[in-house]
């Protein structure tokens, strides 16, 4: 939001991932995603009488796994609770969930700084726990809503941020970097459009006036499924709640939470019901499972399963490697797979800034184009270091080097072969560059007159001749050289 504006906008949000587990939370049942409604559900999920939950390990170890990777406190002793609610889509008519016991509490979450400078803070979580999903609802069948329950039961990791973020653009840039350290830690796929990663974003505004900070009713905007929805339902929401301020002028005291949904057609905010309180949830500890208690040992076996997150891997690319922010965020947001490839090109000899820009320019595009993944490019790690190599120590120019890649690309064969077949050296001869400085300039009388009659820039025309230079030796003269050439003999004509 504008910092002009009077007010400033409070965000907190509720992230649900769905873990990466083959069976439910609590029974055997299993959690593909696309299958034919109601067909992947089971007597423990469907609440049926006489069976009993059995907490899934793999997804408690994976939800520890996240906890202690945002640098949240790992409770020794977590409990269940019975979050009882009526909804068509919740069998069991209650949810088992953790309450006052979570098995985490604290934690941050680094938010990269944006291609326009905002973003760079820190979003400090309230706690992470563990729960089971529920069914989903299709509404708007005809004259009825569908039911699909082979959700109900999955495994979900909740993850609650303290109502700290100011703007709706953060909001989307901590949720994307949560999204990429999910991944990063193989907990989960976080696909949203299948609902693995959901956000409900708690908003209000403190609107000052009169040197005194006014809080409007909170609106808890539910179940977003895309970084785009987030970042437009919570701006298009706080203009929303200015304006009826100023027409009704209520405040946090005079009117309940209220849970609205987003409507992505309209792109606009509607009320679906006044917000339940903890009380109306009627908790209690689930008396069919056993606490879980977690010792360090534990903690110590899952703390070894972590490697190193995209925030510190930023942070090793600016300081080590010298890479710019921007330059170290697109390698970092590839993923592990991609950034481990520079990370092997850099061990091979490749110079990093250097590594950097191929990777991205070259090695990013032919994975997209090829639709194929990092470990299938057919040019390993040792290999393009040894091409950026030869690049630096200017025996390619970079134009001959990206025409030595895609024949190593599409051969599979080695920089030193594929220079040897195809002819590739780069030519700092200085006479055959001199002489070609002077073909260029024989053949371009007209660039000589724009030059000294001012008519275009002289960075335009000087760069125009260098490619004339280039072209008489067929792309390989060393780019230093013609610059250096050419340069003396303009100044020459023009002295």
């Amino acid at each position: 939001m504008s910092s002009s504006l009077p007010y400033e906008v409070v965000i907190g949000l509720e992230i649900h991932v769905q873990l990466q587990t083959e069976s439910k939370m609590f029974s055997w049942c299993g959690t593909e995603f696309g299958l034919p409604p109601n067909t992947q559900t089971d007597p423990v999920s469907l609440g049926l009488p006489g069976t009993l939950p059995v907490m899934n390990r793999k997804a408690f170890e994976l939800a520890l796994k996240t906890a202690v990777a945002l640098g949240a406190k790992i409770t020794p002793f977590t409990k269940w609770d019975r979050k009882n609610y009526y909804y068509p889509d919740l069998p069991k008519n209650y949810q088992i969930s953790q309450y006052d016991l979570p098995f985490s509490t604290g934690g941050s979450l680094d938010i990269p700084v944006r291609k326009d400078g905002g973003g760079g803070g820190v979003c400090t979580l309230t706690r992470v726990h563990l729960e089971e999903d529920t069914g989903k609802l299709t509404h708007g069948v005809g004259e009825y809503s569908e039911v699909d329950l082979n959700r109900a039961g999955i495994p979900l990791l909740e993850i609650v941020s303290e109502p700290e973020i100011r703007s709706a653009a953060d909001a989307r840039g901590c949720l994307e970097e949560l999204r990429l350290t999910l991944r990063y830690l193989g907990v989960s796929d976080c696909e949203m459009q299948e609902g693995s990663l959901r956000c409900d974003a708690n908003v209000n505004l403190h609107i000052h006036k009169d040197g005194k900070t006014i809080a409007t009713p909170i609106v808890e905007i539910k179940n977003l499924n895309s970084f785009r929805a987030v970042e437009k339902a919570i701006n298009y929401e706080a203009d929303r709640q200015y304006a009826k301020w100023q027409k009704d002028g209520l405040t946090i005291k005079d009117a309940p939470k209220g849970t609205w949904g987003w409507d992505d057609e309209l792109e606009k905010t509607k009320p679906q019901r006044e917000k339940e309180t903890a009380a109306d949830y009627r908790y209690f500890p689930e008396p069919d499972l056993v606490p879980v208690v977690v010792d360090e040992a534990w903690l110590e076996r899952v703390r070894a399963t972590i490697g190193e997150l995209p925030a510190a891997r930023r942070k090793r690319y600016e300081g080590d490697h010298g890479l710019s922010a921007y330059d170290a965020n697109v390698l970092v947001e590839q993923g592990d797979d991609v950034a481990a490839y520079y990370d092997a090109v850099v061990a091979a000899g490749g110079e990093s800034k250097l590594a950097s820009n191929w990777i991205q320019q070259d090695v990013l595009r032919t994975i997209k184009d090829r639709k194929i993944a990092i470990a299938d490019f057919p040019v390993g790690p040792e290999a393009l270091a040894d091409l950026i190599g030869r690049v630096k120590r200017s025996e390619l120019n970079t134009n001959q080097g990206r025409e030595v890649l895609g024949r190593m690309i599409e051969t599979g064969d080695a920089a030193e072969k594929v220079i040897e077949l195809g002819g590739y050296k780069m030519v700092s001869d200085n006479d055959a560059i001199a002489k070609a400085v002077e073909a260029a300039l024989a053949a371009n009388p007209q660039a000589i007159e724009d030059l000294k009659g001012g008519k275009k820039k002289p960075e335009a025309v000087k760069g125009f001749l260098r490619g004339q230079v280039m072209k008489q030796t067929g792309g390989k003269a060393n780019p230093a050289i013609v610059g250096e050439l050419l340069e003396a003999k303009l100044a020459e004509i023009l002295a």
